[in-house]
């Protein structure tokens, strides 16, 4: 017997713990207008992030304000492994699906770094068509390793194709603005509204100790989410990011009012998405509930919304 299939468009908002490319193929075509996806980059390395919280302590070690001491108390470790043996047999799959699931006006980011990033533009040529390559963003900040024996690595690389490069969406006026770099140049008027971002954006990494952070590593800021997200769909749209990491991506949805599925096999990721959005949950209308599924050869709902 046929089983009920984990998600339709008519789903609430979802989070999904599963094998991404078992989940995908579950999934009707065309049913996305936007997918952003922000795989392990294939360093080679386990990336680790742990917690840290500071609490006033007659015992502790840290002086701070009037004399006042305190200490810090280190949270669990989170952690995946970023590394394949081959990295593009296991994400060509994927990438094959996303385009099936998008959307006729729909948008593919990819988010890569300069180690794969080559690589996936020749492979997402072959799969889209050159023809619907849009653009290369760069994300640039300034918190990272300071080397000394060759350029310090301080971007990342984005990489958008349309589903259709006579029909897609794209509307950049929507999105948030950027301050002008030389504001005395440009009208007080202009400075108030802000420009319009080009390829390159600047935006820093998400504060170690800011209220944004989960504690998950590698996690994105919103304000990078936020943007991709204006420019490419418009508010009831489905939003897809099959790599759902920390959660971001389905945030950043919700906030601008489209609606989001998110898929992650890692149970650490599943649970700080769990975490940061039942606290939506808890503050928000039941319009706006979010469903919490795991996935095996038949899913199981978890929770619902």
């Amino acid at each position: 017997m046929p089983h009920e299939p984990i998600w339709t468009p008519t789903s609430p908002n979802t989070v999904i713990q599963g094998d991404n490319l078992n989940v995908l193929r579950e999934l009707p075509d065309e049913s996305f207008q936007l997918i952003y996806i922000d795989p392990p980059f294939n360093t080679g390395k386990v990336q680790k992030r742990q917690s840290l919280k500071t609490v006033r302590s007659q015992e502790g070690t840290r002086v701070g304000y009037k004399g006042q001491t305190y200490e810090t108390i280190r949270g669990k470790i989170t952690s995946y492994d970023d590394s394949f043996e081959d990295f593009w047999e296991f994400l060509e799959p994927r990438l094959e699906e996303a385009w099936r699931l998008l959307n006729s006006s729909g948008t593919l980011y990819l988010h890569l770094d300069y180690r794969e990033v080559h690589y996936a533009k020749v492979l997402l040529d072959a799969l889209f068509g050159r023809e619907c390559f849009l653009n290369e963003i760069i994300w640039a900040y300034d918190y990272g390793a300071r080397s000394k024996k060759r350029w310090p690595t301080k971007h990342d690389n984005i990489l958008v194709y349309v589903k259709d490069p006579k029909g897609y969406y794209f509307n950049n006026t929507e999105v948030d603005r950027e301050p002008y770099m030389a504001p005395g140049l440009v009208t007080p008027e202009k400075v108030a509204l802000g420009k319009l971002p080009t390829d390159v954006w600047w935006h820093t990494i998400v504060s170690p100790s800011g209220r944004e952070k989960t504690g998950y590593p590698t996690q994105k800021p919103l304000g990078v989410l936020r943007r991709i997200i204006q420019a490419s769909s418009t508010e009831g749209d489905w939003v897809l990011d099959f790599f759902g990491g920390s959660g971001t991506t389905g945030d950043a949805a919700r906030q601008l009012g489209r609606k989001f599925l998110l898929i992650d096999k890692n149970k650490q990721a599943f649970d700080t998405m769990k975490t940061r959005f039942t606290r939506v949950i808890d503050a928000e209308e039941e319009a706006q509930q979010i469903q919490f599924a795991k996935f095996r050869k038949r899913p199981v709902r978890l929770i619902e919304g």
